[in-house]
Parts: C-alpha cells; structure tokens; sequence
C-alpha cells in the first residue's frame, strides 16, 4: 500500500535528489535510511527492518537477505556505493550498535526502529519546496524511475526487482502514463 493510501510520486530530478542530500547532510541516520532507500527498492516495512548485523561490513556488490514482509518471499538486497558510504558515515556514529539492533532507530529512545508512518512524514518534510506528493513509497519508486528513465533497465528486469506479478502492475507503479505511450509513438523510424 502507498502512503495512507494515496499515490505518490517518485523524486524525477537528479537536483531534487542531491538538494535531499545537503538538507540531511547533518543527520547521519536521516542521511542513511533517505540514501538506502532510494537505492535497494524496499517498501518502507522493509527498509525499517533491516537489522545492523545485516550491513556491518558489507562492501559496494554485496548484499544481505530479508524476508518481505508483504509478500513472505526472501530477497537479496545489494549494497552500491552511494549506500555503502551512507551507512559506513552514519554506522560510526553508532560504534555501540548491537548486531540485533534496529538500524534506523527512532528518537524515542526505546530501542524502536523508525515506523512506517513516521518515516511517510520524514520523506514528505525531505521533499518540501518539490512539485509532487511524496511519502515513505516515494524512496522505492525512485528507483524504480530513475533505472527505467536514466538506465534504461527493461521492465521484466523492474517487474522482478520489485516481486511484481506482471508487467502491467510495474508499469502502473512506476507511473507510465498516456503521455509516455503518445511520445513513443512520436519516436521516428
């Protein structure tokens, strides 16, 4: 399910992304939970349940395995560079952390991750002053744009990525539109 239900958008501009960055470039954890999100295309449940011990010493190229929640299906989670560094900065910040620890822990001080609808509101404060609704979605279908627009990555390779049953749910979920099949009819041969 989206954000409370509604549909949001993904983070279409490269800018918008890096203005991200520099609004969090002081909270390591905030840094952390926005880089790896926008990077490994987990739902929100997901992301916020990912243990220390499961990216302790992870290098770009290696991965972890987690059981989605939606879907109880086990998947591996690959660890790239932007995420690496991420997680490494906001990791030294925590040098007590516990293998078994939430990662992205909430300032309540319980020892509690982050919960899903405290981090919908994170991301659309994150996004404040960008065209758009965004939420705690908006992380995961970042990815997903940002690899068809940007990559050019096929959609079988999107639709298994994100544990979809058929290339219709990913092109809905990514947002193609009527707009995007008229420009490709416009493409000349």
């Amino acid at each position: 399910m989206e954000a409370l239900g509604k549909r949001v958008d993904p983070i279409r501009e490269l800018r918008d992304i890096e203005r991200i960055k520099n609004r969090l470039e002081h909270s390591p954890r905030n840094l952390a939970l926005f880089t790896v999100g926008i990077n490994v295309a987990l739902r929100a449940i997901d992301l916020l349940s990912i243990k220390v011990g499961q990216v302790r010493g992870l290098k770009p190229g290696d991965y972890f395995f987690l059981t989605e929640r939606k879907t109880a299906k086990r998947r591996s989670v690959i660890i790239n560079e932007a995420s690496h560094e991420a997680l490494n900065n906001y990791l030294s910040q925590r040098p007590s952390a516990q293998d078994h620890h939430a990662l992205f822990l909430s300032r309540k001080g319980w020892g509690d991750p982050i919960g899903p609808d405290r981090l919908n509101i994170m991301v659309k404060k994150w996004c404040e002053g960008i065209k758009g609704d965004y939420g705690s979605h908006s992380l995961r279908k970042t990815w997903g744009y940002h690899q068809r627009v940007r990559f050019k990555t096929d959609t079988p390779t999107l639709m298994r990525a994100f544990n979809h049953s058929s290339e219709a749910q990913t092109l809905t979920y990514l947002g193609v539109e009527a707009k995007d099949v008229h420009a490709a009819f416009m493409n000349q041969i």
